[in-house]
């Protein structure tokens, strides 16, 4: 058997070769400019335009180094999910490479912590848009606007995979012209030069002249990771949906590539056109929102409703992924025995009916949640998800570190995408995630999330491990 053979036949269960068809029956209906709009628009979610203000109003200016550190530890990560994805695309990405690398019970284990979250974020992006939706026309209630928006996505995941790929890339691609036009703008009137601006522009001085640029100390600094680090995940998810591409290597090498001007532009190029707009202490940035106090500050007309504009993009992009993501990996969990089987089915669309209808029921009990019980079960399903990102960022380093000496033996010809010093980096970055975990153990606002969070993985460890040892008993029977 060569040793191209034995990489796919072990680490890539869905035996996609990296061009055309995917042979697990998926369907290869993204198209080249789905895939880009995808890599560029995963990393913009709402998070960005909604929870940006605390981080500011926590750090200052040094939020900026907060953004730079998570955004430096995003794009090690990706860089090493993208080695291993260019080497085998498959619609479980990491879970799958987990397997592979680090045993059953690692892909099981992750893969099933990786679609709780996206079921979950489903519901809290869902009443996110039906509460802006609800101020436009009062007249249907939020959960009403909360089904609405679930049942269209539903339909529009459940029609093709390029239905979502369509959607995805206007979606994305408004978020993308938003930004880029706020940072061109947001920097004539930084300078004093944008004809009819309110502002009069400071140049850089609003980065020191309101108590320094670390008002509040080094501390705030670690503060503002832990604010801004969740707005983050997403970035991901490229690596799944590139195995239903037409050519997932170059996809996913051309992500990988590109994450670096991505998380610079709109991450940090729009949060520093805020901070030099106006003063980081400004009440407004709270009050209102960093992007809106900012475009007001200019003297943008209705600055507010055209931000609602784009975070109700935003969250519809999100609910759009979220479908996405989860069905693929429920999809891919099904392939390898460790969900029913039935997830592994597809249509003659090529579309996986039950891994999508499975995870969107989990959605809307969650949004029923959202509404019946918000202090108590919905907030557990909340807390207990909210740090499986940095579990799931953690898991992709460990999975590199075995994945780049199985793919040294057996294919060294697929290493087209190769993680940088290593392993050095990738040491470095594990070791970066784990320190923000155990910070967030300290912090006593976060204290809650990441001890839930870590009860539900040792929960689903403990059954991935007991089902490895009945899978390697039964095998020796």
């Amino acid at each position: 058997m060569s040793s191209t053979t034995t990489l796919q036949k072990a680490g890539d269960p869905t035996g996609n070769s990296g061009e055309g068809q995917p042979s697990d029956g998926l369907k290869a209906g993204l198209k080249n400019r789905h895939l880009s709009m995808i890599a560029i628009g995963g990393v913009i979610g709402a998070g960005l335009f909604v929870g940006s203000g605390g981080g500011i109003a926590k750090a200052g200016p040094a939020i900026l180094i907060s953004y730079l550190l998570v955004g430096a530890m995003v794009v090690f990560v990706m860089r090493m999910l993208g080695e291993m994805a260019a080497a085998s695309p498959n619609s479980g990405s990491f879970s799958a490479y987990a397997d592979r690398a680090l045993g059953r019970w690692a892909g099981f284990s992750i893969g099933w912590l990786y679609w709780f979250f996206w079921v979950v974020v489903l519901a809290v992006e869902a009443t996110a848009g039906a509460k802006i939706l609800e101020g436009w026309v009062p007249a249907v209630p939020q959960w009403g606007w909360a089904l609405i928006v679930m049942v269209v996505l539903t339909v529009t995941n459940l029609g093709s995979v390029a239905s979502y790929g369509e959607f995805e890339f206007w979606f994305a691609g408004i978020k993308v012209v938003a930004i880029g036009a706020f940072v061109i703008v947001g920097m004539l009137a930084v300078f004093g030069v944008l004809p009819g601006s309110d502002n009069p522009g400071a140049g850089f001085a609003h980065l020191t002249d309101a108590g320094g640029f670390m008002p509040n100390g080094w501390g705030s600094i670690l503060t503002g990771v832990l604010m801004v680090v969740f707005s983050f995940m997403g970035s991901e998810i490229v690596t799944l949906a590139a195995g239903e591409s037409e050519d997932p290597r170059r996809a996913v090498t051309k992500a990988t590539n590109s994450v670096i001007w991505r998380i610079g532009v709109f991450y940090l190029g729009s949060i520093f056109i805020v901070l030099t707009l106006l003063p980081w202490n400004d009440k407004s940035i709270v009050d209102k929102g960093s992007y809106v106090a900012a475009l007001d500050s200019i003297g943008i007309a209705h600055a507010g409703q055209i931000m609602n504009v784009i975070v109700l993009t935003a969250v519809l992009s999100c609910l759009n992924s979220g479908m996405y993501t989860a069905s693929r990996m429920a999809f891919s969990l099904g392939e390898r025995g460790d969900a029913p089987k039935v997830f592994a089915k597809v249509n003659k669309r090529g579309v996986p009916m039950a891994a999508i209808l499975g995870s969107v029921v989990f959605g809307f009990a969650a949004v029923y949640f959202n509404y019946s019980s918000p202090d108590t079960v919905f907030s557990f399903l909340l807390n207990s998800s909210g740090a499986i990102a940095l579990f799931v960022w953690l898991v992709i380093c460990l999975t590199q570190l075995r994945m780049r000496k199985i793919l040294v033996r057996e294919a060294p010809e697929k290493l087209t995408v190769k993680m940088w010093l290593f392993p050095y980096l990738t040491w470095a970055t594990a070791a970066m995630i784990t320190f923000v975990l155990g910070y967030m153990v300290y912090d006593k606002d976060n204290r809650e999330t990441v001890m839930l969070s870590l009860l539900v993985a040792a929960v689903v460890l403990v059954i991935g491990v007991v089902r490895d040892m009945r899978r390697k008993a039964a095998e020796r029977a």
